[in-house]
């Protein structure tokens, strides 16, 4: 490699894990599978090549270096499978060249993903002034993972790939943390955790110049990458690129995240991404829209928020949780885009059973009874949700229930819903409130009539 900056930084990088630091306190490299992470990671494993072919003794090597991916669950699925075909080539090249380099994939829990927050107890969709996607979704998935490695090693280091040429923000905040003469800094929230940030200097230029001529040490094509940048990237996103491929014409700078975010007001990659080819992320995009446009409007929203406080506008109109009924209306509206998209890509799934199952749960922890998940499913799949863990009353005993309330179909419905609260309680991680849940849909039975 003859770029004088690109060996300074491996050099650098080769002294931090072999020399300056003599632990054995496991490296954390945030990997998203874009541009930036993708040539951290690269000058890593160079390293860690160099540093096993120099250096005679293996514990050289002996400090791990984990690869985290956090999965949201509502990735754009382009990158989302992207990153799926990149993990699979990087835990299979580390084990094949024996390098300490080990991959973790990180989810959000159950009861804390997109789907469950949105649909399940009506949280608004995200915005600038509430956006608690980002804890839920990545940070704390991500922190556990690394307060684990603490427990067990005492301290971590995090790589990042963030560069001061982002933004001026960006650049603020890492040189508000840097310790002067030292590589690290204090991880800004986590103790016993440090920052390592060796492409903090590169610029875009120098970036693309890696991914487009420096071959992939786990063996991917980084040209696809480079593809989906192009096709991602809005014009006034677009920058040159230092490339010695003239089909190579320009690359952008386009974000990736969650097909869903709503915290932009136009989600610019998606839009370049359906106009260069991509149509059939069309109806995510419309869906996106919809999500954006039907958030503030007064009709879905509650007077009050889940914990019972008051949620009114100076004007009258609502501002709390989503009202039980628009909720279904996008969980229909979801299951609707999803069977189109499966069309023509049937390996992808915006929301899966599990989240539906925890839906159900909180709809019936909610009294909410009027419509069933499994019902909407099969309405639009034609066909049974897989529920292996939950138990719901056979065509015989609601045969048999309906015949002995035949007088008072009202106490059917109770009873059914009760047996719905009791049986679905187990799917949760939490069963807080049950009681409370089925002492309220009996006093809501006994004010009815």
């Amino acid at each position: 490699m003859k770029n004088k900056k690109v060996e300074g930084i491996i050099a650098e990088i080769i002294d931090q894990y072999a020399y300056a630091d003599k632990s054995d306190r496991p490296w954390i490299i945030g990997f998203s599978g874009g541009k930036d992470s993708t040539v951290l990671l690269t000058l890593v494993w160079i390293a860690l090549q160099r540093i096993r072919e120099q250096m005679p003794f293996p514990f050289q090597l002996r400090r791990k270096v984990y690869i985290v991916c956090n999965d949201t669950m509502v990735e754009n699925p382009i990158i989302a499978n992207y990153v799926e075909d990149v993990l699979a080539k990087i835990s299979e090249a580390a084990r094949d060249q024996d390098l300490p380099i080990l991959v973790k994939k990180t989810t959000p829990k159950l009861e804390e993903t997109f789907w469950t927050n949105v649909i399940g107890k009506g949280y608004p969709v995200p915005n600038t002034a509430f956006r608690w996607c980002t804890d839920k979704l990545k940070i704390r998935p991500t922190s556990s993972f690394l307060l684990e490695q603490i427990d067990d090693k005492g301290e971590a280091i995090v790589l990042l790939g963030t560069r001061y040429e982002e933004s001026a923000t960006r650049e603020r905040s890492m040189r508000k943390h840097e310790v002067t003469g030292s590589r690290l800094s204090k991880h800004q929230t986590t103790v016993n955790t440090y920052v390592y940030a060796p492409i903090k200097e590169m610029i875009i230029d120098e970036i693309w110049y890696i991914i487009n001529t420096v071959k992939s040490p786990w063996g991917f094509d980084n040209s696809i990458l480079f593809k989906i940048y192009a096709d991602a990237s809005a014009d006034d996103y677009e920058c040159p690129t230092v490339v010695v491929n003239r089909e190579h014409n320009s690359c952008g700078q386009s974000r990736f995240g969650c097909w869903t975010c709503t915290v932009v007001k136009n989600d610019k990659s998606m839009s370049s991404l359906v106009n260069n080819g991509q149509n059939w992320m069309e109806p995510l995009m419309e869906f996106r829209n919809r999500l954006v446009e039907g958030r503030n409007l007064t009709e879905n929203r509650s007077d009050t928020r889940r914990n019972g406080q008051e949620a009114v506008r100076e004007d009258g109109s609502f501002n709390g949780n989503y009202t039980a009924e628009y909720r279904y209306q996008i969980l229909k509206d979801l299951l609707i885009v999803q069977k189109e998209v499966q069309k023509d890509r049937p390996h992808i799934t915006l929301i899966n059973n599990q989240e539906l199952i925890a839906i159900q749960v909180t709809w019936n922890r909610d009294g909410y009874f009027d419509h069933t998940v499994g019902d909407l499913y099969k309405e639009i799949y034609n066909k049974e949700i897989s529920t292996n863990n939950i138990k719901s009353l056979d065509d015989t005993e609601r045969r048999i229930l309906k015949e002995v309330c035949e007088e008072e179909p009202g106490y059917y419905h109770l009873i059914d819903n009760l047996i719905a609260l009791q049986e679905t309680k187990t799917l949760m991680i939490s069963k807080y409130g049950l009681h409370n849940d089925v002492e309220k849909r009996i006093e809501n039975f006994v004010n009815q009539y």
